[in-house]
């Protein structure tokens, strides 16, 4: 009976590291966090100390914009996935002398 609560035990000391790091991926914000969106928000053009009546409308704008701002800026750094660079196309280039695999037959 004394090993079975030891065993116990010893499976309870491993088990309380694992449990005691499980923690929520999704952290409060902070007033940092909310400062720095709301400048992000009126660099893309919304003003919050303007009286208007599309309210709603102008914050998911300016929104949108940050969006392709971010994803624009992330396109450059991701891996894989497609680049946003550019790609030069033009005529094969010739060359002297070859003939084709077809040639004396």
């Amino acid at each position: 009976m004394k090993t079975l609560i030891y065993a116990a035990l010893i499976a309870g000391v491993f088990a309380a590291p694992v449990a005691s790091f499980a923690q929520d991926a999704t952290a409060p914000l902070t007033r940092a966090d909310v400062r720095a969106d709301l400048i992000r928000v009126e660099q893309a053009g919304y003003r919050p100390a303007a009286k208007d009546v599309h309210y709603p409308d102008d914050i998911q704008a300016a929104e949108a914009r940050v969006q392709t701002q971010n994803v624009a800026a992330q396109g450059s750094t991701d891996v894989g996935g497609t680049s946003d660079g550019s790609s030069q196309a033009g005529a094969p280039t010739a060359t002297v002398n070859t003939h084709s695999i077809y040639f004396g037959h």
